[in-house]
This record gives C-alpha cells, sequence and structure tokens, in this order.
C-alpha cells in the first residue's frame, strides 16, 4: 500500500519536474495582493486537470499551513475509490517572489518544484483558480465542498482567457463516504 502511494508522489514529481519551472506559465497573471495568512486551511478541490497522481482520487482535499521557517506545508489527499484506500501527499511551497504574489513553488520530493500559482482569488479567500507550470495543470478550489454555478463559470472563463483547455476538466466528486 505505502508502496504504491510513494509511487503515485514519485510519478507526480516526476511530471511536475519535467516541466520544473516554478514561474506562471507565459501570459498567465497570478494575484498580486496575495495574503497566505488568509489562504491557510483547507480547501476543496472542485475541479482539475487530470495527472496520473491524482488520476481517480475522490474528496480531494490541499490543506496549508505556515512552517516556521517560512515555508508553506502542502498536505494533499484523496480517496480512491478503486482501492478502496486514502492517498495523502506532503510536501512544501515557497514564495518564488514577494510574498504579496500568488507564484509560488512546491515540491513533494526532495529539491524538485513545480510551479503552483493563483490565477485569481476571492475578496474572502473562499474559492481560487490555480495552474502549475504550464497549461497541463489547472485547479478550482472551495473552501467547502461545491461551489455556485455562477463561480464555477467565472472560473472557467478565466482560465479559457488565459489559454486553458477547460474542456478536459474533471469535476471532483466530493459526496462524503457512506458506512458500511
Amino acid at each position: 500500500m505505502r508502496k504504491s502511494l510513494y509511487l503515485a508522489i514519485l510519478l507526480g514529481v516526476a511530471t511536475l519536474t519535467g516541466c520544473s519551472n516554478p514561474v506562471p506559465p507565459p501570459g498567465v497573471t497570478v494575484v498580486e495582493n496575495f495574503n497566505i495568512n488568509r489562504y491557510l486551511g483547507t480547501w476543496y478541490e472542485i475541479a482539475r486537470l487530470d495527472h496520473p497522481f491524482e488520476s481517480g482520487l475522490e474528496q480531494v482535499t490541499a490543506t496549508y499551513g505556515l512552517q516556521v521557517n517560512g515555508g508553506v506545508s502542502v498536505i494533499n489527499r484523496g480517496y480512491n475509490p478503486a482501492r478502496g484506500i486514502w492517498q495523502s501527499a506532503q510536501g512544501e511551497a515557497w514564495f518564488t517572489g514577494a510574498p504579496t504574489k500568488g507564484a509560488l513553488k512546491v515540491s513533494f520530493f526532495g529539491p524538485f518544484y513545480g510551479g503552483y500559482n493563483v490565477m485569481a482569488v476571492d475578496k474572502y479567500y473562499q474559492h481560487a483558480l490555480l495552474c502549475g507550470p504550464d497549461r497541463s495543470y489547472l485547479w478550482i478550489l472551495s473552501r467547502t465542498p461545491t461551489l455556485s454555478t455562477e463561480v464555477k463559470n467565472q472560473y472557467i472563463h478565466l482560465a479559457q482567457q488565459q489559454g486553458f483547455d477547460t474542456s478536459k476538466l474533471i469535476w471532483v466528486k466530493q459526496t462524503p463516504l457512506v458506512a458500511k
């Protein structure tokens, strides 16, 4: 079980580091007045462009915490219904420039970093649009397991304007498990 989790993490890291560029993709803008303290906590993954390290996962969350060394702890967690197990990965993120700009680099494996770019966040820090090092990585996050159609459409439109193929978004199942 642990071996497959490490393999999944390694595959995800290899994918991210294959494009090991911790800056936003060309033409992608990030939040300029970013407040990491308001961003901390747990977020639900509403939608994503799928990758092997997340493929098939449901009830995906990302939890962020501030570390004493100035970094940001990252814990990604999701349920794999095909295997009947929870999977998680722990990483660390750092700002690539000013801490008021939503451009970070994240690592789940040693010195290998990939871009983590906050493209949009609402004024209450309740939902966010993120991308990775290139346009094959895109996430819509929310503080709650659901998101209004209006906000979904707003973020889809914003992503399309910045060159993302939103027709390939996977809408993450966030339904709680029923005890058997």
